[in-house]
C-alpha cells in the first residue's frame, strides 16, 4: 500500500489539477460511468464533532474508495488545528486490497473550491465582474482564489458572521490586484457571482439579497439541518448539483423540497451541462444555483491524481499490508 503524508500534498496538487480531475468526475457521473455510495455522517457526541464516510466508485477510472472525517469546531481555537480533518482510502478494484492512503485536509480544500469553480465556468455569466464571498474561513481563501481564475473580476465583496475574520479573503483580494469591500447581506445585490461557505444551520443570505443573472455556488450545506440561503431562493433559481439523491438529502435542497418548493425533478446534475445534455444558463436574467454538497468522487478523483504524481516523483511511502 502507499502512502501519501499530508505534508506532500501541497507540493503534488495544483488548482488546475484539482479542477480537470473535479469536472472529468461529475462528467462521467451525469453520463452514468461513476457513481457515489450512500453518505454517512453523524453527530458523535463528542467535541461538537461531526464525522462520516463519502465513497464511491468510477468505473471509467478505475478508481474505488472513500474519505473518512469530518469537523471538529473547536479545532482552530483549541488546538491549532484545521476545523476540517480527512484521510482518503483507495483500494484496487479489481481485487478489493487497499491501494493508497492520502493526506486528505489540503485535497479537501482544494476539491471544494474547484468544484465551485467549475461551476462558475459552466454556469456564470461570461461578463461577471464582481464576486461576492459569504463566510471568511479556512476554505474562504481556496474558493475565492480559485474562482478568480474562472471570469475577470474586477471587484471581491465579502461579508461573514465574524467580521474579524474578512482579512483572510480581503489578502486573495489583494494578492490578485484587485479590490475588496466588506459589505452587509444586502450588498450582494451588488454580485455577478456569490460563493457561500461556511457551516451554518441557519441561512445567511436570503432570496431578496440576489440579483437576477446571479449565479449562486452553495458549498458549505453538507449535513442534514445545515442551511446557508432561504430556500426561497432556490424556488428562484436553476438549481444545479453534484449528486442530485445526496442534495436533497443533505444539501440546500433538502429544505427546499421539505417546504414543497421545489421537487428532485427541478435539481439538475452539473456533469449534464458539461457533457452539454443540459443547456445551463439559457438568459442574462437568470439565476443559477449550485448546491456543492461535496460528493466521495471528487474526494477519490484528486487523491488517484496525487497518488500518480508522488509514485512519478518517488515520494509516495510503500508499506506491507
Amino acid at each position: 500500500m502507499l502512502i501519501v503524508p499530508e505534508r506532500e500534498i501541497a507540493d503534488l496538487m495544483t488548482r488546475q489539477a484539482a479542477f480537470d480531475a473535479v469536472e472529468k468526475v461529475f462528467a462521467a457521473m451525469a453520463s452514468g460511468d461513476a457513481y457515489n455510495f450512500p453518505v454517512v455522517r453523524e453527530a458523535i457526541g463528542h467535541e461538537d464533532a461531526l464525522y462520516g464516510f463519502k465513497g464511491g466508485f468510477d468505473h471509467a477510472g478505475l478508481t474505488l474508495g472513500l474519505k473518512a472525517g469530518g469537523y471538529w469546531p473547536n479545532n482552530l481555537e483549541n488546538r491549532g488545528l484545521i476545523n476540517h480533518q480527512s484521510t482518503v482510502f483507495l483500494f484496487d478494484p479489481d481485487t478489493g486490497k487497499p491501494s493508497a492512503m492520502v493526506g486528505g485536509n489540503l485535497l479537501t480544500a482544494l476539491r471544494t473550491a474547484a468544484a465551485s469553480s467549475v461551476s462558475i465556468k459552466h454556469l456564470a455569466r461570461p461578463d461577471a465582474k464582481v464576486i461576492g464571498m459569504i463566510g471568511a474561513g479556512h476554505q474562504a481563501a481556496f474558493q475565492l482564489r480559485a474562482a478568480l481564475e474562472q471570469r475577470v473580476f474586477e471587484k471581491v465583496i465579502g461579508w461573514n458572521y465574524h467580521p474579524e475574520m474578512l482579512p483572510n479573503i480581503e489578502k486573495v483580494a489583494n494578492e490578485a490586484g484587485i479590490p475588496f469591500e466588506a459589505v452587509e447581506l444586502d450588498g450582494m445585490t451588488g454580485a455577478d457571482v456569490i460563493i457561500s461557505i461556511t457551516s451554518a444551520f441557519a441561512p445567511s443570505l436570503m432570496a431578496e439579497h440576489v440579483s437576477p443573472g446571479t449565479h449562486v455556488a452553495c458549498m458549505g450545506t453538507d449535513t442534514k439541518g445545515k442551511q446557508e440561503v432561504e430556500a426561497a431562493l432556490l424556488a428562484k433559481a436553476s438549481v444545479f448539483t453534484d449528486e442530485v439523491a445526496q442534495s436533497i438529502i443533505i444539501g440546500e435542497a433538502q429544505h427546499a423540497v421539505a417546504q414543497g418548493l421545489i421537487e428532485e425533478s427541478d435539481v439538475a446534475q452539473l456533469g449534464a451541462v458539461i457533457n452539454g445534455t443540459n443547456p445551463g444558463r439559457t438568459s442574462d436574467e437568470q439565476i443559477t444555483l449550485f448546491d456543492g454538497t461535496g460528493v466521495g468522487l471528487q474526494d477519490l478523483a484528486v487523491a488517484a491524481s496525487v497518488v500518480d504524481l508522488a509514485v512519478q516523483k518517488g515520494i509516495a511511502i510503500e508499506v506491507d499490508f
